[in-house]
């Protein structure tokens, strides 16, 4: 007697049309909006939504690049990052002068304590912190030269490690990491600077 062995019978494949993946893409962008405006308005401040429709309009078209859905919120950024940094190079303006021999200097700890702007405060750096509301640090963030923006919003920010970061731009890591070194004094010293010149550092002036 001869056997004859049938394969098992598989659920057919759909098929993948342009207008499933532009469902798909609708859906992502959907989910992923809030964050990329909130991001991009920390690097590039009123051009963020000009370029998040950038990151956008470039996403959708190498859609079929990405390899799967949890990998989609770092392929999204990295793109939006390549994006705004465009709009930098495209504004051409004059790289800030930076005197980092003052910066590295500087130690906000220690300025706030010889300071003592809150004389009668009991937990003086944090009533300094307390100060800052979101606008004044996207004020900050926005006095800031790009090159050490970038690299502080998204590790201290978004919560990417710095390997990631490196890849986003294409910069080695041990750069990336001096970048944000010295993103961090100057972010410290314009914190302290901004204070000064908004206020902040009047008892009562919220």
């Amino acid at each position: 007697m001869r056997v004859v062995l049938v394969a098992p019978m598989r659920e057919p494949i759909a098929e993948v049309t342009t207008e499933n993946r532009n469902e798909d893409f609708r859906t992502l962008a959907r989910e992923q909006l809030p964050r990329l405006y909130s991001l991009a308005r920390r690097l590039v401040g009123e051009e963020g939504e000009d370029a998040v429709q950038d990151c956008l309009l470039k996403a959708l078209q190498r859609f079929h690049q990405l390899e799967s859905r949890a990998a989609a919120p770092a392929w999204l950024t990295s793109i939006l990052v390549n994006c705004c940094r465009d709009r930098g190079r495209a504004r051409a303006r004059q790289p800030q002068e930076v005197d980092f021999d003052e910066v590295e200097e500087f130690s906000l700890y220690r300025k706030i304590a010889d300071e003592d702007p809150f004389p009668y405060s009991d937990s003086l750096h944090l009533d300094f912190l307390d100060e800052f509301g979101a606008e004044d640090v996207r004020e900050v963030l926005a006095r800031l030269p790009d090159l050490y923006r970038t690299p502080l919003v998204l590790v201290y920010m978004e919560g990417f490690a710095t390997k990631e970061v490196a890849k986003m731009l294409d910069a080695p890591l041990g750069t990336v990491l001096a970048r944000l070194h010295r993103g961090r004094k100057l972010f410290e010293k314009q914190m302290w600077d901004y204070a000064e010149t908004t206020g902040l550092l009047r008892e009562g002036a919220r």
